[in-house]
């Protein structure tokens, strides 16, 4: 099995081919705004789902491009750089399933909850994960190709690689509650997160567990590459994300209060990459 520098540098997740490490099931990212992602899903039947369409002309090329049936479209959560693209999307495309947690999400006719379970094309199973915080509606959802036994989950803005989404509804306990149920997710489980924020999310890390080899080799390799979602999974997320280690001696070295919480809120969890120098400004744990 590759290791996840290995699955980063490998040739065939260059951006003109599919991120996804999933052989039946394939999921290729289209960027949106300067850093989010959308998804496109496709099963082996040629059936699709598209996961938080912002830009619907795009994401619609798309579709055309890869000549799909497209019958679900996804929303992770109701922010707008998520949802914001529903209703041009579904005129586009009407008569769509269209799931997410609430109805806050624009076009939504299939409100979901923690555990329902739905079905893509032949193969592929999709089990919803309530995962409240970043939004009292976000949702994870769990995909699994029932021939290949291979997975993925689709986190939004609640998981990103080496970090998580800001506190924006929720309190600390109830991220904490959600990372835990995605961390028992089967360890091969690829992560395909809501915006391109590795870089500063591993830079961040490395200031509470500094000499984590994990993290330093995916820093560099974020450098060098500005698509990073899709080629890790699950356990390389236990390996590096510091606030799925809470258990470590170096994160229980850190005194959680919660006026550490707001700053890290305001830092590492922001809406935005973090600079150099708003992470110099703020050296919490040393």
């Amino acid at each position: 099995m590759l290791t996840l520098v290995a699955r980063i540098s490998a040739p065939r997740f260059s951006r003109q081919l599919s991120t996804s490490l999933i052989s039946k099931m394939k999921v290729l990212p289209y960027q949106a705004r300067s850093d989010n992602w959308m998804y496109l899903i496709i099963d082996s039947s040629n059936e699709a789902a598209v996961v938080d369409p912002y830009d619907a002309s795009k994401i619609s090329d798309a579709v055309k491009e890869q000549r799909v049936n497209v019958t679900s479209l996804i929303t992770t959560h109701h922010h707008a750089d998520h949802s914001g693209g529903n209703s041009k999307f579904l005129s586009l495309h009407p008569n769509l399933k269209a799931y997410a947690g609430s109805t806050q999400s624009p076009g939504t006719n299939t409100v979901v909850k923690d555990g329902d379970t739905f079905t893509l094309g032949q193969d592929i199973t999709v089990k919803c994960l309530h995962t409240p915080c970043h939004t009292q509606d976000s949702i994870c959802f769990f995909l699994e190709d029932k021939k290949t036994g291979q997975r993925g989950v689709f986190t939004g803005d609640t998981l990103f690689l080496a970090g998580c989404g800001r506190f924006f509804e929720g309190t600390p306990e109830e991220m904490h509650a959600a990372l835990t149920k995605l961390s028992n997710l089967p360890e091969d489980t690829v992560v395909y997160n809501g915006h391109e924020y590795t870089k500063g999310s591993a830079k961040f890390g490395l200031t509470i567990e500094p000499d984590n080899q994990h993290l330093k080799e995916l820093l560099k390799k974020a450098e060098n590459d500005s698509c990073t979602t899709g080629k890790s999974t699950i356990g390389d997320e236990k390996n590096w994300n510091v606030f799925m280690r809470l258990d470590t001696p170096q994160a229980k070295c850190v005194v959680w209060t919660e006026e550490m919480v707001i700053e890290i809120s305001g830092i590492m969890l922001t809406e935005r990459p973090i600079t150099d120098k708003r992470l110099e400004r703020r050296k919490l744990f040393r």
